[in-house]
């Protein structure tokens, strides 16, 4: 196999999620060929600082990897500022990037898919995005699949795709309407990604993430994906700055070796598009939100 690719983590003030992220990574077979980054933003305030300095604590006894490098940021720059910055650095340096967060887990071999994954597809200027978390279980789904759709739950990418990041949430917004293409972007409508990114140009959001799927959309570039989950995301417990959904998102990590074959033609299968747009019409409908809400008011989440 040819240099792994670097691996960024970023953490914030979760000192456990950070630790059960780093196990995960840890027991991944390539873990000890791998450099890590650690990215530690700084406390946002007072009532932060505690909590950061433990995941600092944590971060600096990593072990298990090839490396590891810790970025301990002085001020606060937020994770959206965090993200772009440390993927264009890396990104930049050496091609390509594998990027976690600090409320996921990974699979055993998560690295080993990432890594041939951006191998196999580091030529071709149509795919944009690796993307190793399934949250819909549906069994119809392919081992790997190519769509118009970018998650942001354990990825990577290359130089040449990042080169097309546009930060600029307005203009993408712009053109999304100027070209009539809100509705295929919020999955037929099932899903509301438009609203969320005019939510980021509101300042009502700060979301580096639907900037990314909205920049790549409209570019007509695909990610690859996966239809057997490498990634689950544990942040769903209210300590995130972005959390919420409960177990509306959970994943089956899948413990097998996810084999990558490159797909041909390079196109998007709408099979798994529809798959994607009647899991978001199941999960996104008034009614199943009126019953996640009933069940957190039951289990005394009276949060919106």
């Amino acid at each position: 196999m040819k240099e792994l690719a670097p691996v960024l983590i970023f953490t914030y003030n979760r000192p456990e999620h950070a630790r059960r992220l780093l196990e995960s990574l840890a027991a991944n077979e390539l873990a000890d060929k791998s450099h890590v980054i650690i990215y530690s933003d700084a406390p946002r305030d007072e009532a932060d600082a505690a909590l950061v300095a433990q995941t600092r604590r944590i971060i600096r006894e990593a072990k298990g990897f090839g490396s590891v490098e810790i970025v301990e940021r002085k001020s606060n720059m937020g994770l959206a500022n965090s993200i772009i910055d440390g993927v264009t650095e890396w990104v930049n340096r050496c091609g390509r990037v594998i990027v976690l967060e600090d409320d996921l887990i990974v699979a055993p071999h998560f690295l080993r898919f990432m890594n041939d994954a951006l191998i196999l597809y580091a030529d071709e200027p149509r795919v944009g995005h690796i993307q190793a978390c399934d949250y819909t279980q549906d069994p119809s789904l392919p081992d790997t699949f190519l769509i118009k759709w970018t998650g942001s739950w354990g990825w990577g990418t290359w130089a040449r795709a990042w080169s097309l990041f546009n930060p600029d949430g307005a203009e993408l917004l712009r053109q999304m309407e100027q070209r009539g293409l809100s509705r295929e972007f919020d999955f037929g409508g099932k899903y509301p990604y438009t609203r969320m990114l005019r939510r980021q140009v509101q300042g009502k959001n700060n979301s580096w993430a639907i900037r990314w799927n909205a920049t790549l959309f409209l570019a007509d570039i695909l990610s690859l994906n996966v239809g057997r989950s490498l990634v689950a995301n544990r942040g769903f417990d209210g300590t995130g700055t972005n959390c919420g959904g409960g177990d509306l998102y959970q994943s089956v990590l899948y413990d097998s070796v996810l084999p990558v074959k490159k797909i041909e033609p390079i196109s998007e299968n709408k099979a798994a598009r529809k798959v994607l747009a009647s899991y978001y019409a199941r999960t996104n409908s008034f009614r199943a939100k009126a019953i996640r809400r009933i069940r957190r008011i039951l289990h005394g989440d009276f949060g919106a």
